[in-house]
């Protein structure tokens, strides 16, 4: 067996054990959360329009961890229960982006420093952004004709309450189960617990073992003098191209911090692997796509600017900093 084979097997049995182990444990302690703070509760608690309300869109964004997708239908949501603009904002930032599955695994792969660069890049943003839409008047760029229709990326409706108030759940398609509000149903609160978090793994595990087999394979064959040439630390310009070629894609981040991770090792810099990350986490095409039937054009717009913005701001600080 070659040295580059036997590298390329080491990393990835390496990563697929630890990341496996770290979505599994993450799932669960989300899981009971979500058990706590049901969809119903997070849209009653963003009706409101405090300054506050800013910081729970964060804080409830962080413990629902969707991808950037399946953000939408609880977006809906929001719109029908008349959140507070800015909020609604912030919460569209902050849930795929700032979920604890991306932090764990952000933490474990590359370590405290260059999570907390992102950790507070995109809370940030989030919040600024947030906040300026709100002031700026963005709030018309709505389509209140749409809100009613069904939305896309394979969900039904987050927890439609039914009339002996209990509420309906639904299952997004990117394989974060959406937990209903407590129904009247005999079992414990904690019922189902373990099989919801296996099942979300089973979902996942796809993307993440794709993904640990790209990055495997790059960082057991690929040149790392190539890489170094074109996206290592030295090329403050690797990272707006990252950020470019993040956002169009749909890459889950279980799948790109991986692929990123291999990168890394390879030479590209910290600061264009997480403008990478914040990229192809924060948005996708399939999210534009899905955005279009809820926003009109120059809100779509200012979203795309906001996530190359944080993806910029993450590199361009890591850049400077490391």
């Amino acid at each position: 067996m070659s040295d580059q084979l036997h590298d390329a097997l080491g990393m990835f049995a390496f990563l697929a054990v630890e990341l496996s182990v770290l979505f599994l444990l993450i799932s669960l302690l989300v899981g009971v959360l979500q058990r706590h703070i049901p969809p119903s509760r997070v849209e009653a608690l963003l009706s409101a329009s405090h300054r506050t309300s800013y910081f729970m869109a964060a804080g409830l964004g962080a413990i629902t961890p969707f991808c950037s997708c399946s953000t939408i239908p609880m977006l809906k949501g929001l719109i029908r229960a008349r959140a507070g603009f800015g909020p609604m904002i912030v919460f569209l930032f902050s849930s795929p982006l700032l979920n604890p599955i991306i932090i764990g695994l952000l933490l474990a792969t590359f370590g405290a420093k260059l999570t907390a660069v992102y950790v507070i890049a995109a809370l940030g943003v989030a919040l600024g952004a947030g906040w300026l839409l709100q002031a700026t008047g963005f709030e018309r760029f709505i389509r209140q004709d749409k809100v009613q229709e069904a939305s896309g990326c394979g969900s039904a409706p987050v927890a439609d309450t039914g009339g002996c108030g209990s509420a309906v759940a639904s299952t997004n398609s990117c394989g974060a189960a959406v937990v209903a509000e407590e129904t009247r149903k005999p079992q414990g609160r904690y019922h189902g617990l373990v099989s919801e978090a296996w099942n979300d793994f089973v979902k996942v595990i796809p993307y993440l073992l794709v993904g640990i087999a790209i990055g495997s394979v790059i960082y057991g064959f690929m040149p790392t003098d190539l890489l170094v040439q074109y996206a290592g630390p030295n090329n403050p310009f690797a990272i707006p191209v990252a950020a470019v070629i993040g956002v169009p894609l749909y890459i889950r981040a279980e799948a790109v911090i991986p692929l990123a991770s291999a990168l890394m090792a390879k030479g590209m810099g910290a600061g264009t692997v997480l403008s990478l990350i914040i990229g192809s986490a924060g948005a996708s095409l399939t999210e534009l796509v899905l955005l279009r039937s809820l926003f009109r054009m120059k809100l779509i717009l200012a979203f795309v600017a906001v996530i190359f913005a944080m993806a910029m701001i993450a590199g361009y600080a890591t850049y400077l900093l490391f």
